[in-house]
């Protein structure tokens, strides 16, 4: 299933509107495009409201708000819905403060977003209203583990039910759940946190399996994060010795554009709980 959800992104190239933050768009229309699809960002709002209406997904990513970003979310996001496109929210920040968390609180409250993506203080945020969000990066006390992992799954089960969303946290183990099954995936490395993006380019991605996937959304989900934590190992291995983060990403979204179903499928790694 994982393979043939990477397979229909390809045959179908859906196209991306991502409403994005302006440190990673680059990043996010590479990776992309890289995977196959086709990305395209639009966040003036008249603008967005008509690119929105010929694509296939939207991606919307709060890391760098203001009032013009935030009055194109709302209606390129509306537009979306009456569409029936694919919908993604990554929660950058929710928790770190008060208009972020404010924003994406409204955002769900007024779209209804096929996947919510997000680290596990941001989801956490979400779920409660309010959180300890260090910047954009995961709280320590929030982080998954193997000795919490049971509860955390439960938690991302209940919010996914309460929310109607598929619910992915991310990071170190990440969950991805549609209230009934919970896929915990071990892919990745942890060098991928001194990259700024891998976050927001998986929120791209998964916009484009869900896109060229309808049928399957947590199956794509969780083939969006297995392809790009492993092509975070594929790309670490590649590594000379004298490179860094900057290597890295590029190694990453090389690594996403020569995945293959039949690499994907062999180096998943995940159960379902």
């Amino acid at each position: 299933m994982l393979g043939k959800c990477l397979e229909n992104v390809r045959r179908i190239s859906p196209l991306v509107h991502n409403i994005t933050n302006y440190v990673t768009v680059n990043d996010v229309a590479n990776a992309i495009l890289a995977v196959g699809a086709s990305p395209i960002m639009a966040d003036e709002p008249s603008d967005a409201y008509e690119i929105t209406a010929i694509c296939n997904a939207l991606n919307i990513n709060i890391g760098t708000l203001n009032s013009r970003t935030i009055e194109a979310m709302f209606r390129a996001g509306q537009r979306a819905e009456e569409l029936g496109h694919a919908l993604i929210l990554d929660p950058v920040g929710a928790g770190a403060s008060q208009l972020r968390t404010d924003t994406a609180v409204n955002l769900m409250k007024k779209i209804k977003f096929h996947v919510i993506r997000g680290n596990a203080s941001e989801i956490k945020t979400l779920f409660t209203g309010s959180g300890n969000t260090h910047g954009v990066d995961v709280s320590m006390a929030d982080a998954v583990n193997d000795e919490n992992l049971a509860f955390m799954a439960g938690f991302v089960k209940d919010f996914s039910r309460s929310s109607g969303s598929v619910i992915a946290l991310t990071g170190a183990i990440d969950l991805i759940s549609d209230g009934g099954k919970c896929y915990a995936i071990r892919n990745g490395r942890p060098e991928m946190g001194r990259i700024t993006g891998t976050g927001c380019m998986l929120s791209g991605i998964m916009a484009a399996f869900i896109a060229a996937n309808p049928e399957n959304i947590l199956e794509a989900a969780a083939s969006s994060v297995c392809l790009m934590g492993l092509a975070g190992e594929i790309g670490y291995s590649h590594l000379l010795e004298h490179e860094g983060n900057s290597s890295y990403r590029n190694r990453i979204i090389d690594a996403i554009y020569n995945m293959t179903s039949e690499t994907l499928e062999r180096g998943a790694k995940y159960e379902i709980l």
